[in-house]
């Protein structure tokens, strides 16, 4: 008796791309759609991932992670019934918050964070990694469940995490362009 043996989701995708043929070129419109779609896929098979922010996934809003902004996590549980999710980076001290697409085109400032989007990527850590080294989840993501941006800003000028990520965003490692 043999056992079938099923293919992984890469190797489904490596054969839907070989089954459209070298002369199929997907639409400009969906050449993100596919590169966020293999990212997840990534993250789901326990790896980490870059994904590119905004379009039809999310913006991020960045703060520090000291204990005001679990404070506001705490809050935001209350709210939501549990908090949407949100990455935690030790080794930054930052918290990325995962947000509606098109935040950022709407983020007025704010003291105690910055919210951002197109054009800049996040990695993502794999959906097991619940605790460091390295970026974890520290609320995990629930079906798709975000974080509200009104509540969260409320919830930060409350709460105060300092220091705020405004002066030094721009040498983090875990964000880029």
């Amino acid at each position: 008796m043999t056992t079938a043996v099923l293919p992984t989701q890469a190797e489904m995708m490596q054969a839907l791309d070989r089954a459209a043929g070298a002369g199929r070129e997907p639409a400009a419109d969906m050449a993100d759609l596919a590169a966020a779609i293999r990212a997840l896929f990534r993250v789901e098979a326990r790896s980490d991932a870059r994904v590119r922010l905004g379009g039809g996934l999310f913006d991020i809003v960045i703060t520090n992670s000291g204990p005001e902004a679990r404070s506001a996590a705490a809050l935001m549980d209350e709210i939501q019934g549990r908090c949407g999710p949100v990455i935690e980076d030790p080794e930054d001290g930052l918290l990325y918050w995962l947000v509606p697409p098109g935040s950022s085109d709407r983020w007025a400032w704010h003291d105690y964070a910055v919210c951002l989007g197109a054009p800049h990527k996040l990695r993502l850590p794999s959906l097991n990694q619940r605790v460091g080294p390295g970026p974890y989840w520290f609320r995990p993501p629930a079906s798709d469940r975000l974080v509200p941006v009104g509540p969260l800003r409320d919830a930060l000028a409350r709460f105060r995490p300092m220091p705020t990520p405004h002066r030094t965003l721009a040498t983090r490692l875990s964000i880029t362009t």
